[in-house]
């Protein structure tokens, strides 16, 4: 049996398990489609809001990423599980007991203002687009490499297929379908990793393995990994990073941007009470963790079997013929996410860090510059291969990234959905519509939306590159803040928070696209993407914490100039804070 037709059964399973799901949970009214009727156990919450949680850009990107940049990229790891434990315990419970199941919704609410839902409406849906794209980007890569098929096909198959469950079922469909896609996702991912340590260090534990002896050379595998790339010009995979405050930043930034993102929020509305969310965001730690403690593993894993591929006799040893490329360079190749480019004509493959330091060195070997481009996305994917592991683990993990990709996709489609029909349609445009048409609403809303995202998935805008930064940046700069002074402020009033709001969020897409290349300098013929340019050393990826910190002293500072809040929107706030008075908020 190829391996195509093996990548297509796994695929194709999957995917009809997925649907099956969203038929037998089809929602039938606007609670089943918005929080799946209320009624979800909190065991499988917590594994549906870590499949949720878990993006393509946690399956697929953050291993390679730390596989690329090594301890200075861990900024992701960090960012993303903190970002994670701030939501659960500075927001959800809180959130819970409010009784508002979208952002827009609470903050309208708690700031008394329909001009403040509506620029919350704008946040959330800048936010979830832009971070959409990169789920559906990430599935085209994933379809592109294992069924054999052209990118934007890819996108067109992902799209059909989140089409048919979420549309249907809803956050009902949406929910069971994403336990079914955690299973398929941490079995994909662990399972490969755990072949790849046994190989590597005799470990069976891939987090073990990563601090365990290399088999074959007797070193520590870190220090391994450490002499490989220093011989080729990288910097030492454990290398302290130089600008310290910048990934302090990074790390701050990703941390509130994702507690700050809509989709997981309303998962805590998916259970009976205010005691299961909690439970819900326990349970979601511990099944999040168990793939957020194997990607450095896998990351550092990955890097040496890409290096020792490439250079089998060791880094100053020849690299390996052109012509005696192993299948999965081969394989990938045909997806454009690998390029090799004999620059010195002697026909093999030099990979090395093309950088002025380097350059008497790789001039003294003969070599004329990086002849090999590797897309950091594939080394997740190209794992199996890379290992030379059975066939089915390819079709698993195969699986396991299109699951990754879809179950993000569908919350944040589900997200904008409930943006447009409840807090836009239902809260300004037309509040006496009927259940019925709320409903039919929603479900149009998120069929376009996901017209939207395929389209701009296909034809990505100039800043596609960082469409995540900027998701995060807006999230960070924008929703965090009005949430957290929602909860634990009762002096900030309405006026405070739309000034806070818009001051957070236009500062940091200014710097933003100012700063990564999209403006020029005004006198000068260069780009603004370097360095030297930037604020203070502060990248454009990390501005989503000084945004933040510019809305909160916004908003304080007009909060202080003008009136209070009313008595009753400050008795709201006590309520929510204190379970003595839980029950004035939720009924319960």
């Amino acid at each position: 049996m190829s391996q195509f037709t093996i990548n297509l059964i796994f695929v194709g399973a999957s995917f009809a398990i997925y649907i099956g799901i969203a038929i037998w949970a089809r929602a039938g009214s606007t609670k089943e489609f918005y929080v799946a009727g209320g009624g979800v156990h909190p065991v499988t919450n917590g594994m549906a809001t870590a499949a949720d949680w878990m993006s393509a850009a946690s399956f697929i990107s953050m291993a390679g990423l730390i596989a690329a940049g090594g301890y200075a990229n861990s900024s992701f790891l960090m960012g993303w599980t903190g970002g994670y434990v701030l939501l659960a315990m500075l927001l959800a419970p809180y959130l819970r007991k409010f009784g508002k199941f979208t952002v827009p919704d609470f903050i309208g609410d708690r700031f008394y203002s329909s001009k403040a839902r509506l620029v919350a409406v704008a946040c959330l849906i800048i936010a979830s687009v832009t971070y959409v794209i990169g789920q559906m980007t990430g599935a085209g890569v994933a379809f592109s490499r294992f069924l054999e098929v052209d990118n934007n096909t890819g996108l067109m198959i992902a799209a059909v297929v989140v089409f048919l469950y979420a549309v249907l079922g809803g956050m009902k469909g949406i929910t069971y379908t994403q336990v079914a896609q955690y299973v398929v996702l941490i079995i994909a991912y662990t399972i490969p990793a755990v072949f790849i340590s046994l190989q590597l260090t005799g470990n069976p534990i891939p987090p073990l393995g990563l601090f365990s002896t290399h088999t074959e050379s007797g070193l520590p595998l870190l220090q391994k990994l450490d002499e490989v790339v220093r011989e080729l010009g990288f910097q030492d995979y454990t290398a302290d990073v130089a600008n310290k405050l910048n990934m302090v930043l990074f790390t701050l930034s990703l941390m509130i941007g994702t507690a700050g993102l809509p989709h997981v929020i309303i998962r805590f509305f998916t259970v009976p009470k205010v005691a299961d969310a909690r439970w819900s965001a326990g349970w979601a730690l511990v099944f999040i963790a168990l793939l957020y403690l194997t990607a450095p593993a896998v990351a550092s894993m990955a890097r040496l079997n890409l290096m020792t591929t490439i250079y089998p006799d060791g880094p100053t040893a020849d690299a390996i013929l052109y012509e005696e490329r192993p299948d999965w360079i081969r394989t990938w190749e045909d997806t454009g996410l690998i390029r090799f480019e004999d620059k010195n004509a002697d026909g093999r493959i030099q990979f090395y860090n093309d950088v002025p330091a380097f350059n008497d060195t790789a001039e003294a070997r003969g070599w004329q510059g990086n002849e090999l481009t590797v897309n950091n996305d594939i080394l997740v994917l190209a794992n199996p291969e890379i290992a030379n592991l059975p066939p089915w683990v390819i079709g698993l993990i195969a699986a396991g990234g299109l699951a990754a990709a879809l179950s993000t996709a569908a919350g944040l489609l589900l997200a904008i959905s409930s943006a447009v029909s409840h807090d836009l349609i239902k809260g300004s445009i037309n509040p006496r519509i009927s259940e019925k048409g709320e409903l039919l609403a929603a479900r149009i809303s998120m069929a376009v939306a996901i017209v939207v995202a395929t389209y701009l998935g296909m034809n990505p805008p100039g800043f596609a590159a960082q469409v995540v930064a900027l998701a995060f940046g807006i999230a960070a700069a924008s929703i965090f803040p009005a949430l957290m002074m929602g909860i634990f402020s009762k002096r900030v009033n309405n006026k405070g928070a739309i000034a806070g709001m818009l001051a957070g969020l236009i500062s940091t897409c200014v710097y933003i696209f100012m700063y990564l290349g999209w403006f020029f300098i005004p006198g000068t013929a260069t780009f603004a993407n370097t360095p030297d340019n930037w604020l203070f050393g502060i990248s454009p990826l990390s501005f989503g914490a000084v945004g933040a910190m510019i809305n909160f002293a916004v908003a304080f500072s007009v909060s202080a100039l003008t009136e209070e809040p009313p008595r009753e929107i400050q008795d709201l706030v006590e309520s929510v804070r204190y379970p003595r008075g839980a029950g004035t908020a939720t009924g319960h």
